[in-house]
């Protein structure tokens, strides 16, 4: 009798990249790149201009097919997945892309709804009042429901983007420098409420920023990429007493040593 298949366990880790190649022609981005993501972890993904962290996003959201290496996401193959596979796991994935990216001509709500009309089944009536729970959820007011996103704040764009990328209950936020542009209060704001939503829903965070108030105070873990690979991983006060060159370059700036002061100790 064959066996029946087995639930993942906790263990499985939410990301799974190993040996990743990206080239663009000539140019090499990333060459034997290895990146692991534990269930339920805030991990900020760092590196200087040209590090390749937009490229590889895309990648560990299936946009773009390495040239080699695997990917495995929530445990399950996603290269070797194919159209309906991919699909499946990207609704287990939802994205805040830098700026918000939300559609101008909408309303908050209309920008919160169009995933919910699009990827369920829910019933017409239902789908109004799912989408206010994710506004409320995402720390925005009620009455912002019914503004278009020329009519809201830096901060509150953020959060009307957070919001749509909640819509469909995700088990990994992937964010695209979410507190650029915002003013320290407002960004700490955000930091805040992301570890908030992280203890609630259970969710795993992949954040790019150079925000390093995010890096320090908003992230578990930091994962650095140069040299075309993780260079390292783990938090970032460990990270700022190794001897790296682009670690001492990075982390122990005056600035950088400002935060790091004030930072507890951790691990990835």
């Amino acid at each position: 009798m064959a066996k029946e298949a087995q639930p993942l366990t906790q263990t499985v880790p939410v990301i799974e990249g190993r040996g990743i190649v990206n080239r663009f022609g000539a140019q090499c981005v990333h060459d034997g790149l290895d990146l692991v993501v534990e269930r339920g972890r805030i991990v900020a993904l760092v590196g200087g201009s040209g590090a390749g962290k937009t490229v590889l996003l895309r990648t560990l959201l299936m946009l773009r097919a390495p040239q080699g290496g695997t990917l495995r996401l929530f445990g399950e193959d996603a290269l070797g997945a194919g159209d309906a596979g991919r699909r499946r796991l990207r609704q287990r994935i939802g994205v805040l892309f830098q700026g918000g990216a939300l559609f101008t001509g909408l309303s908050v709500l209309e920008n919160v709804m169009l995933p919910l009309r699009e990827h369920t089944s829910l019933a017409a009536r239902l789908v109004p009042e799912l989408a206010m729970l994710k506004i409320a959820l995402a720390g925005l007011p009620a009455d912002a429901a019914h503004k278009r996103p020329s009519e809201l704040s830096g901060g509150m764009i953020k959060r009307a983007a957070l919001a749509r990328a909640l819509a469909l209950d995700p088990e990994l936020l992937v964010l695209d420098e979410p507190t650029s542009g915002l003013d320290p209060v407002a960004a700490g704001a955000f930091d805040a409420l992301i570890k908030e939503l992280r203890d609630l829903l259970g969710l795993t965070i992949l954040q790019a920023t150079h925000d390093l108030d995010s890096i320090v105070h908003g992230s578990d873990c930091v994962a650095f990429l140069a040299r075309r690979r993780l260079l390292a991983m783990a938090p970032a006060a460990e990270l700022a007493r190794r001897e790296e060159p682009e670690l001492v370059e990075y982390f122990q700036g005056s600035r950088a040593r400002a935060y790091l002061g004030h930072s507890g100790a951790g691990s990835c």
